[in-house]
């Protein structure tokens, strides 16, 4: 890992091979000064108060990874589990059967079984990476994305899955679609998907 300055009030650790579990193991030691811990894909950026930026930035080399399953000594990492309901029903279920030889019910029931951590959220308000995806599901993005997608399908691409937290174009295989409501400003927390939750897929019937 590599840490870089992101201006007086910011440190941005490169290279990052958990992201979440190394932005909840920082927040498990409650360092003075750090105002936010954003992950992404390998990176994670800490936003912290601008007098105490290099001092902080000694603690995030100190930081010692520890699965988001374990607890931190002296410290305790809260990990939500959240289940959404799914109907598979999605438009690219038969070309994901196709693509990787699987019937349909093999990708539902391959998918169902999975359990998934929230890696990053990016792309719209809301819209989680979860990892844990079956490794015969990881197909490349559709070669030509929808203009539109329905809020709340649930998709996969690359080594990902997610829900659909608002309408919008996008080029994931879409398998099914949910009820659930992943973005509202109106909770305390908008997002229902934040980085280190653990996510479960339910079927339920049309």
């Amino acid at each position: 890992m590599q840490r870089r300055s992101v201006g007086p009030a910011a440190w941005l650790i490169d290279g990052v091979a958990e992201p979440a579990a190394w932005a909840a193991s920082l927040r498990a030691l409650h360092v003075d000064g750090v105002h936010e811990i954003v992950p992404a894909e390998r990176t994670v950026l800490v936003v912290c108060e601008r007098e105490l930026s290099e001092a902080i930035g000694g603690r995030l080399d100190e930081v010692a990874v520890a699965p988001l399953e374990e607890t931190a000594p002296g410290a305790t990492v809260t990990i939500d589990t959240v289940t959404i309901d799914t109907v598979y029903d999605g438009d690219d279920l038969a070309a994901v059967a196709r693509a990787t030889g699987l019937t349909v019910d093999e990708v539902i029931d391959r998918h169902v079984h999975g359990t998934y951590s929230v890696a990053f959220c990016g792309f719209s308000p809301g819209f989680a990476y979860m990892t844990g995806l079956d490794s015969v599901l990881h197909l490349d993005r559709r070669p030509t994305p929808r203009t539109r997608v329905p809020a709340g399908s649930v998709a996969i691409a690359a080594a990902y899955t997610s829900v659909y937290p608002s309408t919008s174009p996008g080029g994931w295989h879409l398998l099914g679609r949910t009820g659930a409501t992943l973005w509202d400003t109106e909770r305390p927390e908008p997002a229902l998907l934040a980085p280190g939750t653990t996510v479960r897929f339910r079927q339920v019937p049309r």
